[in-house]
């Protein structure tokens, strides 16, 4: 390409930054790291599960000193990209409107609450490993193909999801912006299970097969419960402002109560939505209203139409599977 050409695009492109201040970020200074979250979470993996993850030469002897070295590690990476999210979201409103009103940047504080959050947050790790062994073995007692909780910890993408999800959620109820949601989309990536980190999720929670099961925000889930692959707890629908903008942090998705299981590809929509304790939802079904306690929801059985092939090879085997 021609300089002359490029510098024609320059100018355009110029042009639009000035323009549209969406999608770029010149003249800002903090944005937390991807990487350095994933890590976060890769370290924190060792920490809850020593052995399993990061070094696998951990003993009696030992142990002390891996841990410990691991969780000073931690809380650094920790509170810088704790710090690195709060000073982001400070940064929306400009040291011009906070001069104007007299008041100090609220970049100032960033590093000395995000020390206190990270601590915070390090000293819930006790309580967030015995959620994940009840979540562990709910995976193990739910899933007659589990041969081991080795096989839970190191391949089941639905404890991985929720494992995430545990930590993140720590740090939503926080208010730390960008990083939960960075946490539990890599997850989803991973996994191909989105689970919100604004969700409520109570003990031994179990998400079968996991791919394209999504957990909305707002959605409340009690104890006991277990989802298959592609359930949806989502919206029905977004309620609007005078101007049509979308109101936000209002309740939006359902409510599961205790020993509740939904079978793959349902989806259960709505902030009012309530399925029953020990109520079980059929596979596909389509939910939109509250159910008493106790219920079972299904479709009809779906008509069936077999036709025998004329001179087709006989068939010695029946069709027969239980996913």
């Amino acid at each position: 390409m021609p300089n002359r050409d490029v510098a024609t695009l320059v100018s355009a492109l110029l042009e639009s930054y000035g323009h549209d201040p969406r999608g770029h970020r010149i003249g800002r200074r903090f944005l937390p790291s991807k990487a350095e979250i994933v890590e976060i979470l890769e370290i924190t993996f060792g920490v809850l599960f020593p052995g399993y993850y990061g070094s696998q030469d951990v003993t009696e002897d030992n142990v002390a000193y891996k841990v410990g070295s691991q969780l000073v590690l931690l809380r650094t990476k920790l509170s810088h990209q704790i710090e690195q999210c709060l000073c982001h979201a400070a940064e929306t409103e400009t040291e011009t409107e906070r001069g104007a009103r007299g008041e100090p940047s609220a970049m100032d504080g960033c590093a000395a609450h995000a020390k206190k959050l990270a601590s915070m947050l390090l000293a819930k790790l006790p309580e967030l490993r015995q959620r994940l062994l009840e979540d562990m073995q709910a995976a193990f007692d739910g899933d007659p193909a589990a041969q081991s909780l080795d096989e839970v910890v190191l391949a089941y993408p639905g404890f991985l999801a929720i494992t995430v999800y545990r930590f993140a959620h720590e740090l939503f109820e926080m208010g730390v912006p960008l990083m939960p949601r960075i946490m539990s989309e890599w997850a989803h990536e991973r996994t191909g299970c989105d689970i919100h980190p604004g969700a409520s999720i109570g003990h031994r929670f179990f998400i079968d097969h996991a791919t394209g099961t999504v957990v909305g925000e707002t959605s409340v889930i009690g104890d006991d419960v277990k989802l298959y692959q592609g359930v949806t707890l989502g919206a029905l629908s977004h309620p609007r402002d005078e101007l049509g903008r979308v109101i936000r942090n209002v309740k939006r998705h359902p409510t599961v109560e205790d020993g509740v299981t939904i079978y793959a590809n349902a989806t259960v929509l709505g902030g009012a939505t309530v399925i029953g304790r020990g109520s079980l939802v059929g596979g596909s079904v389509f939910v939109t209203r509250s159910v008493p306690p106790s219920s079972r929801i299904a479709l009809k059985a779906p008509e069936l139409s077999v036709r025998q092939v004329k001179d087709a090879a006989p068939v010695d085997w029946v069709l027969d599977f239980d996913i």
